[in-house]
């Protein structure tokens, strides 16, 4: 009997030997269709090849793709468990031409590979085609099928269309009888859905394009988009009727069972399938970027998550399960989605945070659950008011309300949920509107409240498909914008990130088919990233699909500044000690800057040393690593918190940076470990280096360094290096010499300034005098009076300072001009301060300079005045203050 990862090997293997390239699976989260909340066929990744946009090196294509099918409008959530063929993740096996091969080929292809390589018998088959397609009736005839199991089919289920307009096609499905014991009858009867007949394979004929007017029109490049189920297929080569039977299912299920101890046939047999089927589903979503959140696709994620971990509360488990399962899954699959083994590591520990978390509210929410069904009459539906409560206190999305009510067949006012779900929005916008918000903010809460928070996609791509859903200009929604208009520009999701947390935002570009904008900022409110552009081509509309493009270059410049600050905190509070915390930073694409608190100047070996270490964890090279956890499980492991930065229900803690001894990084071993919601470097190495410009004070307490790091660096210090070699060269000197010589240089200087200094002081002393040169008598205090030229203010407090000295006890006063202008200095000796002050002295005679103010200390004291031909009146007031008659 063939496993799973055989018939899906098998698969790939026939096609491959049929040339066709084996693609790998794209990702759960469609980069090249904003419509889709998840992928949910193996078409979506092509679909840009079979409208021509796109032209890849080859026209035959064959994938195994991963899809979810759990929320918007492909949604199979609430089936889940309950019927042998629904889930939220499966994978879809299909084979793809792009305008080489159509019908005749794309028919017989599936024919062989049926009856065949996978061995099922022709008599237990049936298809139909869509009831005006006689090609492919034909062809069915010409393989084998006799005409009365071809049916033909009148209805959409035969017809296939991507849109209301654009390619579309008819479709031929391929269907296995299961025998008359089972109820059903064929296709297009009236006992069609019974489940004798099961659909196990889909080829669509992309054969026209379809227009407004409902008019087709045969397209030049007719392709194939075929889909087959693994699960299904799988079942039936392994002689099962239920998916949940097979070896791949079935030994997820029997982790489960064996992880709470219960019968995996038993009476828990539903919960023991959801959770099979749920681990699937959530462990590829996390590894494809997607982490729980309340918007968006993380909202959908946390709704599949907790309703297995519901189920896995209702077979008894005590503590979390699901991340236990992990190992399970990887084994299985983790072969042919080797993303599942990178990530294993963060499913595990995602899982086990939410389902913690969740436990803790899970019996508070049950509880009052009974309690409001233990009040109503026999099947009365629960009041939406009673679930609006489990979903804003407990966190019951309410469809986990409706799984829980539907084992005791109950069901839930949805009106009245909905109903209280508005009044909730209605009081949010009421207290909104009253906290001092800006007025042309309400336009971003109407957006927010209309179209949900915008999905962020950068942490893992630089370029995206979007949906433009706003187009605001001057605080007002507009339809469309033409070349040459500022815009602000609203899309479903975007790889644009928005100013937070020091980093700057992106720019970049973004097209639709009719235009082009430039994008110069991305901002965000109330969850609404706010793409700040001007249209540079052409005309775009609200509406429009969009390609959005990040300016690649800037970003990695982001990126790598940004890490940076990381490194360079977790070295300062090293080097200086625990007392540094972050106090602002700015991480731009030219520069970094870092505010910390410290109270003092680094000194150069300081910052030598800093700047060493941030440089060893860069060369180091490790990887940097991301996980979701609690802010309070996040500092409990010794995170450090961005200053400034708000933080919900989960924050992102960024680690960089291996200790000496440790291999993989592990928690106590982990250089930086941070609270952030930036985009970081893969690796440490992608920093490239890093160049300290310098501490100087922010603020009271709070010291800036600025640095550089990748190319500017390496520009800055290559700038250096020329400079030195121009020193060296102006000092004949060798570069290596040129430090020495330059701090020669600089004390000889220092030297020569000093002697200059005191002959001017000298100078000054001698023969310099006009006038005042002897000391006087004034109320029985010396008093010396000189005024000089030739000398500048900074050489007062010396000359003042000398001429005490010479008086021994007494008051000396000094007035020098400085081109017309004065600076007036004045001492009193030790021995008189507790009767004279210097600073009462000098502001008197700095007022007879025509000056004001002055400062200094009881013995000496400073000021300026406006006209220095005033010193004699400056020597009469500074008398009057010592003889007290001022």
């Amino acid at each position: 009997m063939p496993s799973l990862n055989d018939i899906r090997s098998t698969f790939l293997d026939y096609f491959r030997r049929n040339d066709h390239r084996v693609v790998a699976s794209s990702p759960l989260v469609p980069r090249n269709d904003p419509t889709l909340m998840f992928t949910n066929s193996g078409m979506v990744q092509f679909k840009n090849c079979f409208t021509g946009v796109e032209k890849r090196d080859y026209v035959r294509a064959t994938t195994a793709q991963k899809c979810v099918r759990a929320g918007g409008k492909h949604n199979d959530l609430d089936n889940v468990g309950y019927t042998a063929r629904h889930h939220t993740f499966f994978e879809m096996l299909g084979n793809f031409s792009f305008g080489d091969y159509f019908k005749k080929e794309a028919i017989p292809f599936a024919w062989e590979l049926i009856t065949k390589d996978f061995g099922i018998d022709p008599k237990r088959l049936m298809t139909t085609v869509y009831h005006t397609d006689d090609e492919a009736f034909g062809i069915w005839k010409k393989v084998g099928v006799p005409e009365e199991r071809i049916i033909r089919i009148d209805t959409d289920d035969n017809f296939w269309r991507m849109g209301p307009t654009g390619p579309c096609g008819p479709c031929t499905e391929i269907f296995y009888d299961h025998g008359d014991h089972i109820w059903g009858g064929p296709p297009g009867s009236a006992e069609a859905d019974g489940d004798r007949f099961i659909e196990i394979w889909n080829l669509v004929f992309m054969q026209y394009e379809q227009f407004e007017d409902g008019t087709l029109r045969e397209l030049e490049m007719q392709s194939i988009d075929t889909g087959m189920g693994l699960e299904r297929i799988g079942a039936l080569l392994q002689g099962k009727h239920d998916n949940y039977d097979t070896d791949l299912m079935r030994s997820l299920i029997e982790a489960s069972a064996h992880g709470t101890s219960t019968d995996p046939d038993g009476p828990g047999k539903v919960h023991h399938r959801v959770i099979a089927d749920h681990l699937r589903s959530t462990s590829f979503l996390i590894a494809d970027g997607v982490m729980p959140s309340n918007e968006g696709r993380g909202y959908v994620l946390r709704r599949i998550m907790r309703r297995a971990m519901r189920h896995a509360h209702l077979l008894g488990a005590q503590e979390p399960l699901m991340h236990r399962l992990v190992p399970a899954l990887v084994r299985q699959m983790g072969a042919a989605y080797p993303e599942l083994v990178r990530a294993e590591a963060l499913i595990g520990e995602t899982l086990k945070l939410e389902e913690t978390r969740f436990k803790q509210t899970l019996d508070r929410g049950l509880r009052l659950l009974d309690e409001e069904l233990a009040r109503l009459g026999e099947g009365q539906p629960l009041p939406g008011a009673a679930a609006f409560r489990l979903y804003d206190t407990y966190g019951f999305p309410l469809d986990l309300t409706q799984d829980a009510l539907r084992e005791k067949g109950r069901t839930v006012d949805v009106a009245g949920f909905d109903h209280a779900m508005q009044e909730q929005r209605a009081k949010a916008r009421a207290a909104w509107a009253g906290s001092g918000e800006t007025k042309d903010a309400a336009i971003w809460f109407d957006l927010a409240e209309r179209h949900g928070a915008t999905e962020f996609l950068g942490y893992d791509t630089e370029a995206a498909e979007g949906q433009i859903v706003a187009l605001v200009a001057e605080g007002a929604e507009i339809g469309a914008a033409a070349t040459g208009a500022k815009v602000q520009i609203v899309v479903n999701q975007t790889p644009f990130y928005a100013e937070a947390g020091g980093q700057v935002g992106d720019t970049g570009l973004i097209r639709t088919d009719t235009g082009m904008a430039t994008v110069t900022d991305t901002k965000k409110s109330q969850g609404v990233f706010i793409h700040i552009a001007e249209v540079t081509e052409g005309e775009i509309a609200r509406g429009q699909p969009a390609k959005l493009e990040v300016n690649h270059a800037r970003r990695t410049a982001i990126r790598a500044n940004h890490s940076a600050t990381h490194l360079l905190h977790e070295a300062l509070r090293r080097a200086l000690g625990d007392h540094v915390a972050q106090r602002g930073s700015l991480n731009a694409e030219d520069r970094l800057r870092f505010d910390f608190s410290h109270s003092k100047a680094m000194t150069p070996g300081e910052l030598a040393t800093v700047s060493a270490e941030v440089n060893d964890f860069i060369r180091q090279n490790s990887a940097v690593e991301t996980r979701i956890m609690t802010p309070d499980d996040a500092r409990a492991l010794g995170a450090q918190a961005l200053f400034g930065e708000k933080y919900g229900d989960e924050v992102r803690v960024v680690s960089m940076g291996r200790l000496a001894g440790s291999a993989k990084g592990a928690d106590g071993a982990t250089y930086s470990l941070e609270l952030c919601g930036g985009t970081h470097v893969a690796r440490t190495g992608d920093i490239g280096a890093f160049v300290c410009l310098g501490d100087s004070a922010s603020a009271a307490g709070v010291r800036r360094i600025e640095a550089l790091t990748g190319q500017a660096a390496l520009d800055h210090l290559n700038a250096l290096g020329g400079r030195l070699a121009e020193i060296a060269a102006a000092l004949k000197a060798q570069p290596a010499e040129v430090v020495e010589r330059v701090r020669a240089l600089i004390d000889d200087r220092k030297t020569l300034q000093n002697e200059v200094a005191q002959l001017r002081r000298d100078l000054a002393m001698g023969g310099g005098a006009k006038g005042g040169a002897e000391a006087k008598d004034i109320a029985g205090v010396k008093f010396l009076a000189q005024t000089v030229a030739g000398v500048s203010g900074k050489d007062l407090p010396a000359l003042v300072d000398e001429l005490k000295a010479r008086v021994g006890s007494g008051v000396v006063l000094v007035v020098a001009d400085t081109g017309g202008k004065a600076a007036v200095a004045a001492g009193v000796t030790a021995d008189l301060t507790d009767r004279l002050s210097a600073v009462s002295i000098v502001k008197a005679a700095a007022e007879a300079l025509g000056g004001k103010g002055g400062g200094g200390r009881p013995d000496m004291a400073q000021a300026g005045g406006a006209d220095v031909s005033k010193s004699e009146e400056a020597v009469r007031a500074a008398e009057a203050v010592i003889g007290g008659t001022a």
